[in-house]
């Protein structure tokens, strides 16, 4: 696991939440593993590079003030 963490907040359909995190328990996993590794296949899928210190958004221009 990363050594630094962020919270989201995400809305879902409490039936869902429910049915997800049985499912999470009955495969002996936390809703948060999975939901880093759909996350982090995502990323890979888009061909995104991530790394553990924050990037500057593409065009983004450096000012000296």
């Amino acid at each position: 696991m990363e050594n630094k963490t962020a919270r989201l907040t995400v809305l879902i359909d409490p039936r869902k939440k429910e049915a997800f995190e049985q499912l999470c328990a009955a495969q002996d996993i936390t809703p948060s593993q999975v939901v880093r590794q759909l996350i982090r296949g995502y990323l890979a899928d888009h061909g995104v590079n991530y790394t553990s210190e924050p990037t500057e958004p593409p065009n983004t221009v450096k000012t000296n003030n």
